[in-house]
């Protein structure tokens, strides 16, 4: 199936599918890890750069997604990660989250710090990931650690991509993450918008598009 192509700026451009177009995403917005690696600070920072403020917990339960914003008061501790930066004056506490964004990338080290095994993190994802479509949550993957962040079929990495993809509404990737075209004959699959992005920084102006912020 053929790819569109629509400029996004100098270095980003959006890969559509004929006759489909980006959603636009929604305010209040939870990110999460799909995996526990690093990739969802680096995606935190980026919704800051952008302007877009969020909620965010590495390892969300239902129960806690479905407290909305302010995560039903939850408190950070060992190898569990909250942070509220929502504008609760025009969302507040307990206000549904409208979107999910999920940064893809997996790290043995960090499911080990949470206290997941692959195996676990794979059946929380899916529990949390299957919550948010019944809810009509619009769930964005973020893959950006490029192509150290993939791996031979079956491996963590490769797991939390499969997890995941079923899932999303739109993908948003790096140029090297996609260097197989994994992420094209998913998108392709699926019927979804795939953002292409040189670089991880590149993703700003993708934010801000997506939640009407340009």
């Amino acid at each position: 199936m053929r790819l569109s192509v629509v400029l996004v700026s100098a270095v980003s451009v959006f890969f559509l599918l004929p006759g489909q177009e980006l959603p636009r995403a929604e305010f209040p917005v939870l990110t999460t890890s799909a995996g526990q690696s690093n990739d969802v600070v680096v995606l935190n920072i980026l919704c800051e750069e952008a302007g877009v403020l969020y909620d965010y917990c590495d390892v969300p339960t239902v129960e806690l997604i479905a407290a909305g914003v302010g995560l039903g008061g939850a408190q950070p501790g060992p190898g569990f990660h909250v942070e509220v930066h929502t504008d609760t004056k025009l969302y507040p506490i307990g206000t549904p989250y409208k979107t999910l964004l999920v940064a893809i990338g997996a790290s043995l080290k960090g499911m080990g710090a949470s206290g997941l095994t692959v195996e676990t993190e794979i059946a929380r994802l899916k529990a949390v990931l299957s919550y948010a479509k019944e809810q009509g949550i619009l769930v964005v993957g973020f893959h950006i650690g490029g192509q150290t962040a993939r791996g031979a079929p079956g491996s963590e990495n490769e797991l939390m991509i499969d997890t995941v993809a079923p899932y999303v509404d739109v993908l948003v990737v790096t140029k090297d993450s996609n260097f197989d075209d994994r992420f094209t004959k998913l998108a392709e699959e699926r019927k979804i918008p795939l953002v292409i992005v040189d670089y991880a920084v590149d993703v700003i102006p993708v934010l801000k598009a997506l939640f009407g912020l340009q």
